[in-house]
């Protein structure tokens, strides 16, 4: 993984009340820093409410610089204990939580929160390996039409290429099979998933892909290095994916392309039952919303790769069906989505065992649909990729 190669830098935004360390602190003595403490001591004194002290890209600290940002955080505590300090940290820097957790402990009005936690309100939902068969038949069936499509969108053999949120990495491997990139590094927060990926690779003998722990949000990738970005299934599980479109777009070459897939899922549909598996898949898209994730994003692709400053965008969709291969891959889908979202997710939101019933009698429909031997059971994707221009 390539660290951003920048030196220290601090800026304080008014608009959130929230100062911005990033870069390297080494100073020798706390001389050297005197310009980011007062400016850290300023920003303390003038604002009122909670202040944020965003560490996620501060990659190292030494003694020197934090024994005297230290000292500040806590004389302010102190002046004024009305007042409120979060210091937002990322798992992705280990040592930044614990050091920081320490000093927080001395103070009531001064607190740690881990951004990737609350960044990924879903993450917890499929990083049980019992989802990973799953994940792997979703992508084996989406690869029929995505092998076909991902030329279109301007990936061949050669390039320099990110797939961020890579999850199992199978996607990944994939891509390093069919197109044979100069480089590919397949970035995830989720170490679970990570190790999975290494095995896989391990055992399958790929050799090359960089497997990398980072957030999505906050990427250690230096700007403009990948001429292919991708990013699938990824922004709909994001509370903020414009966030995550600017990172994209950051780490991405002038001229290169960002490849999004979506989903729509109001749309999955199925013959026989097509009136109870359409209610059900609209209350997927509810339940999802209450967990601040959007899986009607699809057809949204456009305009979010033109506010993030894309151009020369496509935009396709296809359906999965149960005619893509074994009809059983379909329904084995199914039923995992039917253990997630109505075993798990409608559970913890508090939903009435009546409702729950409800619920998955329209996952069963969707599972006869795609068996019955006249029968027809889909699930839409919208693939879309924008160009960051020159």
């Amino acid at each position: 993984m390539s660290l951003l190669p920048l030196p220290f830098t601090v800026h304080f935004d008014p608009t959130n009340q929230e100062l911005l360390l990033s870069g390297k602190m080494r100073p020798e003595s706390a001389a050297e820093i005197a310009d980011v403490l007062k400016l850290v001591q300023q920003s303390l004194e003038k604002y009122s409410g909670v202040v944020y002290l965003n560490v996620k890209r501060l990659t190292h600290i030494n003694m020197t610089a934090f024994a005297t940002l230290s000292d500040i955080l806590t004389a302010s505590c102190r002046t004024r204990p009305e007042r409120k300090i979060v210091i937002i940290t990322s798992s992705v820097v280990a040592w930044s939580t614990s050091l920081f957790e320490t000093l927080a402990a001395a103070q009531p009005n001064l607190s740690v929160e881990v951004y990737d936690s609350a960044f990924y309100p879903g993450q917890s939902f499929v990083e049980d390996e019992t989802f990973i068969p799953i994940l792997r038949t979703q992508t084996k069936m989406t690869w029929r039409h995505e092998r076909e499509l991902l030329p279109r969108h301007g990936l061949r053999n050669g390039l320099v290429i990110a797939d961020i949120c890579c999850g199992i990495g199978d996607f990944a491997a994939l891509i390093q099979r069919e197109f044979k990139p100069a480089r590919l590094v397949a970035l995830d927060h989720s170490v679970r998933s990570l190790e999975y990926a290494r095995r896989v690779a391990a055992d399958f003998d790929l050799q090359g892909i960089e497997y990398t722990y980072g957030d999505a949000s906050q990427m250690l990738l230096r700007d403009n290095q990948f001429d292919f970005v991708t990013c699938r299934h990824s922004l709909q599980i994001f509370n903020r994916p414009e966030m995550l479109l600017r990172e994209l777009y950051r780490i991405c070459k002038p001229g290169g392309r960002v490849y999004i897939t979506n989903e729509k899922n109001s749309h999955c549909l199925g013959e026989p039952h097509a009136e109870t598996i359409r209610w059900t898949y609209e209350e997927v898209a509810k339940l999802f919303r209450y967990f601040d994730m959007d899986v009607e994003m699809g057809p949204k692709s456009r305009h979010l790769l033109a506010d993030a400053g894309f151009d020369s965008i496509r935009v396709d969709s296809f359906m999965v069906t149960n005619l893509d291969g074994d009809p059983q891959d379909f329904a084995d889908i199914i039923e995992a989505w039917e253990n997630v979202y109505a075993g798990e997710m409608a559970v913890r939101r508090g939903d009435s065992s009546d409702f729950i019933r409800r619920f998955r009698q329209g996952f069963k429909d969707h599972v006869f649909a795609a068996l019955h031997p006249k029968g027809y059971a889909g699930w839409p994707i919208w693939a879309a990729s924008g160009r960051k221009p020159l």
